[in-house]
């Protein structure tokens, strides 16, 4: 057996002649439980994390079966992941856009928010946004991913992306203020 960077024990009949779908097996087991745990702690619900466990797992045995497979980690995974949750995330803001433009435009408010948040209720307010909203505040503030960053997973423009986060902050605000004021 060969260590691999990220402490994944590979057979070394699979580092030695580059067999992905060997590879992909000896990396599985140890990379089912960090996916469905990054999926989980950025969607909140054990089946939307299930789903998406389960495409990331199908898009890797595709990448395992091409004839240059890429090298196979719990990183890789995980990174495969990210862009699963992302894709999630459009499709369901693509769903979502007819009833967000019959809703009508949200008013604008102030940036400065000094508040602390409590988890919880944040992670309940999160949950209560538009997916789009919640792609985008999830991938800059829990991902801690740049602006630029952030803009290409979405397939935006910078400035379209630093719009649509000013929006979704506002839109968290609401959200979260009004759940304050439901509570007590």
């Amino acid at each position: 057996m060969v260590r691999s960077d990220d402490n994944t024990v590979v057979s070394e009949e699979a580092a030695r002649t580059g067999d992905g779908e060997t590879a992909l097996l000896a990396v599985y087991d140890g990379a089912v439980p960090h996916v469905y745990g990054y999926l989980l702690s950025r969607c909140g619900r054990a089946e939307l994390a299930e789903d998406l466990t389960a495409e990331t797992l199908l898009a890797a045995v595709d990448a395992a079966r091409r004839d240059d497979p890429p090298p196979l980690s719990v990183a890789w995974f995980v990174g495969v992941a990210r862009h699963k949750l992302a894709d999630h995330w459009r499709r369901q803001a693509r769903e979502d856009r007819g009833l967000v433009a019959l809703e009508g435009g949200g008013s604008s408010q102030d940036d400065p928010w000094d508040v602390h948040l409590d988890a919880l209720r944040a992670r309940a307010t999160l949950e209560r946004l538009s997916p789009l909203y919640r792609a985008v505040l999830t991938l800059r503030y829990v991902d801690d991913l740049s602006v630029p960053d952030v803009a290409a997973l979405i397939d935006r423009s910078v400035h379209a992306a630093e719009g649509l986060l000013v929006r979704a902050r506002a839109a968290f605000r609401r959200a979260y203020g009004a759940q304050g004021d439901s509570d007590g």
